[in-house]
């Protein structure tokens, strides 16, 4: 008869070939799926393109008006993290459109909530972005929102609450509108 140990020990290098071949299907899945992403963008890309180039004259920007915008949907429904999304450190003259797009939503998400509010938890964070409020995904929302604080985006306090950064600069300020109370005019 085997020892417990050595049970033990056999089943545990069994799950972790499974856990190593499984990461290596997913690894593979998800590799596939961005170059068909990429297939089908250049495709409605393409369409667009040619409707424009057969288009009348006069038609040509009726055509692109009626057609551009079903692309793009396609691109942010796209869940699959990108691997090196890089947080720049904020500075003054910066927007969140300096942000990859889950890093800005998550700021614009934690900038429009309500004045004098302590703040946002991730599970909050997670809801509002319409995610599933599993532990795995609003860990990843509480990782994005925690490297957003270190890089001066978001502000969070000891009790894991996420404010915006004080002064923030928005878009709408960045394009000019910087009017309101006390602009030194």
């Amino acid at each position: 008869m085997a020892s417990v140990m050595g049970l033990l020990e056999e089943r545990e290098t069994a799950a972790r070939v499974r856990v190593e071949e499984l990461q290596a299907e997913a690894d593979r899945v998800l590799s596939e799926l961005a170059a068909a992403e990429a297939v089908l963008e250049r495709r409605a890309i393409a369409r667009v393109e040619l409707a424009e180039a057969l288009a009348a004259p006069g038609d040509a920007a009726d055509a692109a008006v009626q057609e551009v915008p079903e692309p793009v949907p396609a691109a942010e429904a796209v869940k699959v993290p990108v691997a090196g999304s890089i947080v720049p450190h904020f500075a003054e003259e910066m927007t969140v459109q300096a942000l990859a797009p889950d890093y800005r939503r998550i700021v614009e998400l934690v900038e429009s909530s309500p004045e004098g509010s302590e703040g946002a938890m991730a599970k909050e964070i997670a809801s509002g972005l319409g995610l599933e409020l599993v532990p795995g995904k609003i860990e990843g929302v509480r990782s994005k929102a925690r490297r957003l604080a270190e890089r001066g985006w978001l502000a969070v306090s000891p009790t894991g609450r996420f404010t915006p950064r004080q002064p923030t600069v928005t878009a709408l300020a960045a394009a000019g509108n910087r009017g309101g109370r006390g602009d030194g005019s």
